[in-house]
């Protein structure tokens, strides 16, 4: 089989050249030279009288019948509560992480579940099938149908997919692979690219559910072109720190389910377990209430989860104090302590303020804003928040307290989970009183600090 003719194209401007040159010689960019296959002008005369002549239909929306899309489950909860309630038949997923996080751990425990109701397949352009096999051993995964293929080359993969016919497909890594169209390395932008888009095709064409591990680069964005997470249906990300034995399992993308769920995992000698009550993870077990801390509830997809928001202010010995952030985003903390100050009139221009979300767990949301301001003036107190207190709200500018959504669900976990008094906006407060729960609904970040010496 002959290699298919290939041109390297600029990604900025486009420009062809027959050679790779480091500098684009229509626009001068540096390094956007990236190889692609030449499509002769049969081929795409061709293709385009099939299209033609095999046009797909064109219907009314009421005339296309529709149903929910069949799932099947992992066999691991917190794996399907991330993927929406389970895989899809022909659906592809791509999960990145950082080196060592757990990504093939996580999928080797998967396949060695679903062998005993699906037909997979793991291909590992990373390790031998000794590696995988031992790593197997170790988490105690006996499943005898599970088979594996050490494999880097595309057209070899494809065969087997088509002889094989599994149900479920892991391709660990997608960098690793590469085609014999393409004369570039493995993990090149286009060598990424043509392999992904070969894989979902044929994912899309047979029904194979298939799964693809990902690289990251140093900032944690999986690496390769960007048009990779465009062309797959599911995309998550393994977050946590290496030395914790804690493991986040976030979607950023889904066609078949919600975005932001959170999938909470223990790294044990086992392997990986999911974690029933995350919220215990984020709370940190103090004997007596301390200064600058406050119980805050975040929502996470459908779930709500209690974090604890540790503030310490202490006094700067430099011209411009510190400003330090950790699991939110420290612009908003300036922001804050700017309607501190004007609203609440509590000043900290000459303090240090130091910001964390207990855990690890990074906070997106704008309702963390009223329980980092508490933890900021308890610690500027130096007096503890009352026991039993939980906390969720969005400051604005105005010192308004704006209401978060799902404000019903946050209220039910934090009851359920023992807390007595909730500091909540007032548009979020229940109709009806949630048993043994104290609720404040306040309106302006000065009626805050009011209802909270209030109740010391």
């Amino acid at each position: 089989m002959a290699k298919a003719k290939t041109h390297y194209v600029c990604s900025e401007c486009g420009g062809i050249a027959n050679k790779w040159a480091g500098q684009c010689a229509a626009c001068g960019a540096w390094n956007t030279l990236v190889e692609n296959v030449v499509e002769t002008s049969s081929n795409r005369f061709s293709t385009q009288h099939q299209g033609l002549a095999h046009t797909t239909p064109v219907l009314s929306l009421a005339e296309i019948e529709a149903s929910d899309t069949p799932r099947f489950t992992t066999g691991m909860e917190e794996f399907d509560r991330v993927l929406g309630g389970g895989l899809v038949a022909g659906g592809v997923v791509l999960i990145g992480g950082d080196p060592g996080i757990g990504k093939s751990t996580l999928l080797l425990q998967a396949l060695g579940q679903m062998s005993r109701i699906k037909k997979v397949l793991y291909i590992s352009g990373e390790e031998s099938g000794a590696q995988i096999a031992l790593r197997a051993k170790r988490l105690s995964i006996t499943a005898s149908e599970l088979k594996l293929q050490a494999e880097i080359q595309l057209e070899k993969i494809l065969h087997t997919l088509a002889e094989q016919q599994p149900q479920v497909v892991v391709i660990d890594s997608i960098q690793t692979m590469y085609s014999d169209a393409l004369s570039s390395a493995p993990g090149s932008v286009a060598q990424v690219r043509e392999c992904a888009a070969q894989l979902t095709r044929v994912a899309k064409q047979t029904g194979i559910t298939m799964i693809m591990v990902g690289h990251v680069t140093k900032e944690g964005a999986l690496a390769g072109p960007r048009v990779l997470e465009h062309i797959v249906d599911t995309v998550l990300y393994f977050e946590g720190d290496t030395h914790s034995n804690f493991r986040l399992v976030r979607a950023c993308k889904n066609r078949f389910g919600a975005v932001n769920e959170l999938g909470v995992f223990a790294m044990t000698e086992k392997g990986l377990k999911g974690v029933s009550n995350p919220s215990a993870l984020f709370l940190s077990q103090h004997d007596n209430q301390v200064p600058g801390s406050c119980i805050m509830v975040t929502q996470e997809g459908s779930r709500p989860l209690l974090v604890e928001i540790q503030a310490l202010v202490d006094t700067s010995h430099l011209p411009n104090a510190r400003r330090l952030s950790v699991g939110l985003e420290q612009n908003r903390l300036a922001m804050l302590l700017a309607v501190l100050h004007r609203h609440a009139g509590v000043a900290a221009f000459d303090q240090d303020v130091f910001i964390n979300a207990v855990g690890g767990v990074k906070i997106t949301e704008p309702a963390a804003d009223l329980a980092v301001l508490l933890a900021i003036h308890s610690s500027m107190r130096n007096k503890a928040l009352p026991k039993g207190l939980v906390v969720f709200g969005e400051v604005g500018l105005a010192g308004e307290i704006r209401p978060a959504p799902r404000g019903q669900e946050r209220l039910r976990e934090a009851a359920k989970l023992g807390f007595s008094i909730a500091m909540i906006p007032k548009s979020n407060a229940p109709k009806q009183a949630i048993e043994g729960m104290t609720i404040l609904a306040v309106e302006r970040i000065d009626e805050a600090f009011q209802r909270l010496r209030e109740t010391e």
